[in-house]
């Protein structure tokens, strides 16, 4: 039991070479045939990001700032950037052995990396978006800062829990093919429960308001949205919570340990079902 909980790691690092060559092609394959290729990677996450402010930063708030005078542009990006790598990364990683079914029957092939191909390529476009971010916040006069090193562990936290995740998701869609409709759900529901497009304030009018706060507050995304702006808005280290930064590495031990358990008990079954 011991050596198949340590199998995944070591089979991901032994396999670093092939993973960067296949994450490569995935990205490039994704678009393949189309005009503008890879470029529409990139498109489409700055579409829904016009739209959202359109709607929430102009429509709604008529372009006033959000919380401590912050430009609503630079709350809105700060949030939703990492939240369009954790829907993309977790909706690819989902269907990752469905789509490369045919390395899955092959009995040579190591299929624990099938899932992290789809993350990597995500990440190709998040690390775009960071430094999109960068400038944007330059260019509203807020220039990079030691908190800006926190990004790095944010996204870390970041990958590792769509990876714990994608173990689970892309496991179990083989045999339950409804999940990844499940997932899609689940995020279209998720992006709301997290303040991305609204500020914690705004329930503090309520009576329920505080209570809500802490129950939204286990959803370990909202971790990472909340991190993305202490690095880039309000200028506070991880370390500064530190109960809700070990709830979080809790969760995501836990997370992985299911991930791997579930992964090692029905990767036998794949081909079968394939």
């Amino acid at each position: 039991m011991k050596k198949e909980r340590f199998k995944l790691p070591k089979d991901l690092y032994k396999n670093r070479r092939l993973l960067t060559k296949m994450a490569k092609n995935d990205l490039r394959n994704r678009f393949a045939g189309s005009y503008f290729g890879t470029v529409w990677a990139f498109i489409q996450p700055i579409v829904t990001i016009l739209v959202y402010y359109f709607v929430f930063g102009v429509a709604m708030r008529g372009g006033s700032s959000a919380e401590g005078g912050t430009p609503f542009v630079l709350y809105l990006v700060a949030g939703i950037i990492p939240w369009l790598f954790f829907q993309e990364g977790l909706t690819n990683s989902t269907n990752s052995f469905l789509e490369y079914s045919y390395l899955v029957k092959k009995v040579v092939f190591d299929i624990d990396i099938l899932p992290m191909v789809k993350l990597l390529s995500a990440t190709v476009v998040h690390c775009f978006f960071i430094l999109f971010v960068i400038i944007l916040f330059g260019c509203y006069g807020y220039f990079p800062s030691v908190y800006y090193l926190e990004l790095i562990y944010y996204a870390l936290c970041l990958f590792l829990l769509i990876l714990a995740f994608a173990y689970i998701t892309s496991s179990v869609v083989i045999f339950f093919r409804d999940l990844s409709q499940i997932v899609s759900i689940v995020l279209q529901v998720g992006v709301w429960l997290t303040p991305i497009m609204w500020e914690e304030s705004m329930l503090s009018s309520y009576s329920w308001g505080p209570t809500a706060l802490k129950i939204l507050r286990l959803n370990p995304v909202y971790y990472i949205v909340h991190g993305y702006r202490n690095a880039l808005i309000s200028k506070r280290w991880f370390f500064e919570d530190p109960l809700w930064t070990l709830y979080f590495w809790v969760f995501l031990a836990a997370s992985f340990a299911i991930g791997t358990w579930v992964f090692n008990r029905l990767k036998g079954h794949f081909a079968d079902v394939l």
